[in-house]
């Protein structure tokens, strides 16, 4: 119940605060990328369930004049390195912290077609709701490989407390100062997850 209420308290103070902010970023994204400005995308939820995840759009069209998708790499934007490096691209999920989808604090919510390539430990991160930022992020976000991003994730959900959150929290702002963990080796965020338990295991 504290956690819901400090999420609902900041995420709150945060949008009015940051309102000036995340007008400009509207406006540079309409400018230069174009419509839509937003990015939703349906993500898993608490115990799983889906749930549209909004943030700020950082990438061209996923497709070429002949429909052929685009790596990320080509698709990826000027602005929208900008947006990551600062996590400017995640304000918009405050909506989502206020809806009761995420939490401030919090395993970050992957895609949807992972939930079958999950271990059942691995699975536990849906125990929670899924954060803007989270123990993962702090200890080395997209650096990390998928098998240490998942057992901090796990941690976090053994060990969570209120006074963890506002640790993660105050790392996370020296994380984006710092501009720490943007991409993986090889990758502009981090390489697809593909599953590394064998199927008798899976969730």
């Amino acid at each position: 119940m504290l956690k819901r209420l400090f999420d609902i308290i900041a995420a709150l103070c945060s949008l009015v605060i940051l309102a000036p902010v995340i007008l400009v970023v509207t406006l540079l994204i309409r400018w230069r990328l174009g419509a839509p400005v937003l990015f939703r995308q349906a993500r898993p939820g608490l115990h799983g369930k889906p749930f549209e995840i909004v943030k700020f759009r950082t990438m061209l069209d996923p497709h070429d004049k002949d429909g052929n998708t685009l790596p990320d790499e080509q698709r990826m934007t000027r602005l929208g390195t900008l947006l990551r490096s600062t996590s400017l691209d995640e304000l918009p999920e405050l909506w989502n912290v206020l809806k009761g989808e995420m939490s401030l604090v919090g395993p970050r919510p992957l895609l949807m077609e992972y939930l079958p390539l999950y271990s059942k430990e691995q699975y536990r991160r849906h125990e929670v709701r899924p954060g803007v930022t989270g123990w993962a992020q702090v200890k080395g976000r997209n650096t990390l490989t998928w098998d240490e991003k998942f057992k901090f994730d796990v941690w976090y959900v053994d060990n969570r407390t209120f006074w963890l959150d506002i640790r993660i929290l105050l790392l996370t702002i020296r994380k984006v100062l710092q501009r720490e963990g943007i991409s993986g080796h090889g990758h502009v965020t981090m390489a697809p997850f593909t599953g590394n338990r064998p199927p008798s295991d899976r969730f």
